[in-house]
């Protein structure tokens, strides 16, 4: 059996946790060796509670700092040794929310979408990291970004263009409705928050264009800990989570993703493994 290596693409601390988290953590746990790209620090974050709310761009602008510390201990939680910042800690900033004003900072990763200023530079950059770790398997958001953001749209259009020609499968992490939908009505909605609708949790996609399937039951707690390493970002309520929002939504024992490019995975079901047909 081949030593395997995954590398996942994401734009900000805590976006790992929250889409495959599970699947990091078995990949992990399994003997793959998993690297994460972080684009940026998440510096335009929202902060849950009233300790930090000091750290935010609005006043300290400390909170990517903050956030840096939060990945660490997410990773640690993860069982992911090797985490990375595309291009070093700074090189890129948050963007924050369609619309706001901090896209305009010089250092906004959505510089980094195609056709932006920064694209081809940040495509050398994580064209670097995949000739050093020589994935199998890249894993990072669909064309939409999983929910639209700015950030999200920059990763995944980076992503596409570093992988091709360099990495035998593109993989983007989303969710069928019809699982989510079931989750949802599962769920708890503990006082004080308000329930998700499968619009408001964003990364759907038709059940024909979902190929894998991972089972994470067996490692619930791990990524129930790199949540909670996100403390600025994420409360855990039972059976799932919410964002500065207060919309609970559910976590799930299984992680799902459809192929951008690459080789195509066994026809016919749903394959249980990132990995499987490669050889």
């Amino acid at each position: 059996m081949p030593l395997r290596r995954l590398l996942a693409v994401h734009a900000h601390p805590d976006d790992e946790s929250i889409t495959m988290g599970g699947t990091l953590a078995r990949c992990a746990a399994e003997g793959v060796v998993v690297t994460l790209v972080t684009a940026t620090l998440g510096e335009e974050g929202e902060v849950i509670g009233d300790e930090l709310q000091g750290l935010t761009a609005a006043h300290a602008d400390q909170l990517g700092g903050y956030r840096y510390t939060e990945l660490r201990t997410a990773c640690a939680a993860l069982g992911v040794a090797d985490r990375r910042l595309l291009g070093g800690i700074g090189a890129h900033r948050d963007s924050g929310m369609v619309g706001t004003g901090s896209a305009a900072h010089p250092r906004a990763f959505v510089r980094a979408r195609t056709g932006g200023p920064d694209h081809d530079s940040a495509v050398r950059e994580l064209v670097a990291v995949i000739d050093e770790v020589r994935p199998d398997v890249l894993l990072t958001y669909d064309a939409d970004g999983g929910y639209g953001h700015p950030d999200h749209l920059a990763a995944h259009e980076i992503s596409v263009a570093a992988a091709a020609g360099r990495v035998p499968r593109v993989l983007a992490a989303v969710r069928p409705g019809a699982a989510v939908v079931a989750a949802l009505a599962a769920l708890a909605v503990p006082d004080g928050y308000r329930p998700a609708a499968p619009a408001d949790l964003g990364y759907l996609a038709p059940p024909e264009e979902i190929c894998v399937a991972v089972d994470v039951s067996g490692w619930e707690g791990d990524r129930r800990r790199a949540l909670a390493a996100h403390a600025t970002q994420i409360e855990l309520i039972d059976g799932g989570f919410a964002l500065s929002n207060r919309i609970a939504q559910p976590t799930s024992t299984v992680e799902y993703f459809k192929l951008l490019s690459g080789v195509p995975l066994p026809a016919g079901h749903l394959a249980g493994d990132v990995f499987a047909g490669l050889t």
